[in-house]
């Protein structure tokens, strides 16, 4: 049975499986004698990576067929593809979405002496199942009218009494959290974690709700007086033109949380090879093409996230929040851990 192969294309997908089956049924035809190509599944959704695959196309003359489409969407059509999945390479954001991807066997390990001296090991799979390639920090926001929140530097800090109903947060059901708390659990064990989130719902100053765009403008309307966002977000509005949006920005104040201790947690968006890629090789070396300082650019400057390259050089919007220290815990943590997190947040009744 042939393989199933993409076009040269940008497909976006939103829809289920049944939908995403059609779909690939209108998209195999016209393909099965293309000759340098990699197929390209990715969660990401923004302009500045279609340039950049452009550029590695100009660069190596190998194209680019790009398919579109939530993580957890992907996940389960390259499960259900299997053996005969045109996919070589899928692209996700968050090491809780790559662990997933791995855990359904999804991926194949990656040998790669260049992926290896590029990034940090924290940022890349122990066994080359999946390497990181842009990173975020989750950060702590305040209202700045207030000044600085006396005593809070860490995460352990949200859930200290003395910030009983200020804190705004989004729900424990999206992935940004869940990765939070797996790397709590995996600094301070499940039942320091469990503590930590208890007093965290305890100092709530609302129902968790809305993404962290929600939390910004809840800071800076004094709804709130303290919220965790992630650092792109909060780029946005730091390197914006419209002056609205820069005095939102100004009215916040932010804090890079456990400076003198274990650093700011950070997460990923990452690539893995898969298993079964009909262009391997290109697959590979179109993921180390991401790590280039060329490519490492168009991540931070282009969408506002933190380089995974060492030494990469990057002017990004991001960079005018401060200089920090970040977790050094490899971030398979947050994927292995994200079960219990998951179990907490329900016991704490973090909703």
């Amino acid at each position: 049975m042939p393989r199933p192969i993409l076009p040269n294309a940008r497909v976006a997908l939103s829809f289920g499986l049944v939908g995403l089956c059609v779909a690939l049924a209108a998209l195999t035809s016209g393909r099965a004698d293309a000759a340098e190509e990699v197929n390209v599944y990715s969660s990401r959704h923004y302009d500045t990576d279609l340039a950049l695959y452009e550029e590695f196309t100009e660069a190596t003359g190998i194209e680019v067929n790009l398919l579109e489409a939530g993580a957890d969407v992907l996940i389960q059509r390259i499960q259900s593809e299997g053996e005969f999945s045109p996919g070589d390479v899928l692209i996700t954001v968050d090491a809780g979405r790559l662990w997933r991807a791995e855990e359904a066997g999804l991926f194949a390990p990656v040998a790669s002496d260049l992926l290896k001296e590029r990034l940090p090991a924290a940022l890349r799979h122990p066994d080359g199942l999946w390497f990181g390639l842009s990173t975020r920090a989750r950060v702590i926001i305040y209202d700045a009218s207030e000044g600085w929140p006396q005593g809070l530097d860490s995460y352990a800090d949200l859930a200290d009494p003395a910030f009983r109903g200020q804190v705004c947060i989004r729900s424990s059901s999206n992935i940004y959290n869940i990765s939070l708390l797996a790397s709590i659990i995996e600094h301070e064990g499940a039942e320091g974690a469990e503590d930590w989130a208890e007093g965290v719902v305890a100092n709530f100053a609302r129902r968790p709700q809305g993404n962290d765009t929600s939390q910004i403008e809840a800071v800076a309307s004094g709804e709130c007086r303290i919220a965790v966002v992630n650092s792109y977000y909060l780029a946005r509005y730091a390197g914006s033109d419209d002056p609205k949006t820069r005095a939102v920005f100004d009215k916040i104040g932010v804090i890079f949380p456990n400076q003198d201790g274990r650093g700011t947690h950070v997460n990923v968006s990452g690539a893995g090879v898969l298993k079964h890629a009909p262009n391997r090789e290109n697959a590979i070396r179109f993921i180390e093409y991401l790590t280039t300082d060329r490519a490492q650019a168009y991540f931070a400057d282009g969408n506002n996230e933190y380089p995974a390259a060492k030494d990469a050089d990057t002017s990004s919007a991001v960079e005018a929040l401060g200089s920090f220290e970040a977790d050094e815990v490899n971030v398979t943590a947050l994927g292995e851990n994200q079960a219990e997190a998951v179990r907490i947040f329900d016991r704490a009744g973090w909703r």
